[in-house]
Order: structure tokens, then C-alpha cells, then sequence
């Protein structure tokens, strides 16, 4: 059974959510502040998080931004009451995998909840390396110049679509359905946030990346072998 921490201070809406997902096998641990879903963090292991921005005693970044500088890969999806793009991209740069603005239907929570669930690295090589890259996407570990490099989910899919096609442009479109599984629900802004993530990770200087390169109006191509 899936365990899903849910953390938000709206006892009503928390309530609600909990009760959409009574029929499906995922057990709930809902929390009402940082410091409970710490606690929860401490004793528990989740195959998820929904995580409130806004809470009594502080912002759901934060706890995002420790959960991945203590390298845990647990998929995070944001609800939010605020849905300016500046808030989206902020939550998505904290490492957050979704991001959705209340109100929001249940039906498509259930959905986004559903493909975060189910994402898994997509088929490919299991061990690629390339120049100063090693890739190991059987065990998830990544290393530049020997040094492991911490990716979440969906930026794991995102560099193996990559470099499974290195060399060859990969459409907007594709990486959309094929690492947010239909995309049905994720705008191109999402997108945009990872490949920047991942960028910051992997490249010497992300303003002029030499690997995963943009081709304007189609999508991005990772360029080369590494050891040009």
C-alpha cells in the first residue's frame, strides 16, 4: 500500500482529500503544520507528499528544500492557494515535481497523485557514460567527474529520455507526455523548470549549457559525447 503524507492546515479540505482517495489502496498520514510532518518524517517512509505552501509556522519550501538536500527523492506535489507564476516556478525550484492552485478538482488531484505514483524511470540503457558523466539508472545513481549528483524523480526521466536520445532532437511534446505521463495536466512552464534544474546539476555553467541544449520553438537535444 502506498503511504501519502498530507500536510495542511484546512481540516476541512484535508479531510476531503483523504476521504476522494478512500477507495483506492494509498493510507494517509495527515499532518497540520511543518513540525508534525517532520515528526511524520522521522518515523515514516512515504511514496508521497502533498505539502501546503502556506502553513501556521512557515512556507512548504522549506521542508521541500531540506527533503532534497538530505538527497530523498520522495515526489512532492504543491497545493496552493496562489497561483501566480512566480509562486509556480519558486515550488518547482525547491525540488516540488507538481504543482497544483486551489480550488482544484478532486478528480484531478486523484489523477496527478495517480501519475506521480506510477512514474518510473522510462526504458533505456540501465548505465551510460559519457565524458565526465556516469548514469546509472538501474541502481539511480548519478555522478559527474565522480562526484554523485542527486536528481529526483523527474529529473531522472527527464535525463534519460535525454541521453537515450543524445544527439537527436527530443519535442516538447514527447517529454511532456513521456515524463508527466500524458501531460495532461502540466504546462510547458513546468518543463521549462526542470531542464533548468537539471542544467544547474549537470552543467559547467547553465547559462551556456554545452550538453542539453535548447532548439527554440521544437525542444531540447543533448549534445554530443561529452569529451569534445
Amino acid at each position: 500500500m502506498e503511504t501519502i503524507l498530507l500536510v495542511e492546515d484546512d481540516a476541512a479540505l484535508s479531510e476531503g482529500i483523504a476521504l476522494a482517495f478512500s477507495q483506492q489502496p494509498y493510507e494517509f498520514v495527515r499532518c497540520a503544520t511543518l513540525a508534525e510532518a517532520r515528526r511524520a518524517l522521522q518515523t515514516r517512509v512515504f511514496s508521497l507528499i502533498l505539502l501546503d505552501l502556506g502553513l501556521p509556522d512557515g512556507n512548504g519550501l522549506e521542508l521541500c528544500r531540506q527533503l532534497r538536500d538530505r538527497r530523498d527523492p520522495v515526489p512532492v506535489l504543491f497545493l496552493t492557494a496562489n497561483d501566480t507564476e512566480y509562486s509556480e516556478v519558486a515550488a518547482l525550484e525547491a525540488g516540488g515535481d507538481d504543482y497544483i492552485t486551489k480550488p482544484f478538482s478532486l478528480a484531478v488531484l486523484r489523477a496527478r497523485v495517480t501519475a506521480a505514483l506510477r512514474r518510473r524511470v522510462p526504458a533505456g540503457p540501465e548505465l551510460v557514460e559519457i565524458g565526465p558523466f556516469r548514469f546509472d539508472f538501474a541502481r539511480l545513481r548519478f555522478e559527474k567527474q565522480g562526484v554523485e549528483v542527486v536528481l529526483s524523480r523527474t529529473e531522472q526521466r527527464l535525463l534519460q529520455l535525454l541521453v537515450k536520445n543524445r544527439g537527436q532532437i527530443v519535442p516538447r511534446d514527447t517529454l511532456l507526455d513521456q515524463v508527466w505521463d500524458g501531460g495532461e495536466f502540466v504546462d510547458e512552464n513546468t518543463l521549462s523548470v526542470a531542464v533548468r534544474r537539471l542544467r544547474a546539476k549537470l552543467e559547467d555553467d547553465p547559462r551556456s549549457p554545452r550538453y542539453i541544449q535548447t532548439v527554440y520553438g521544437v525542444g531540447y537535444i543533448w549534445k554530443g559525447n561529452g569529451d569534445e
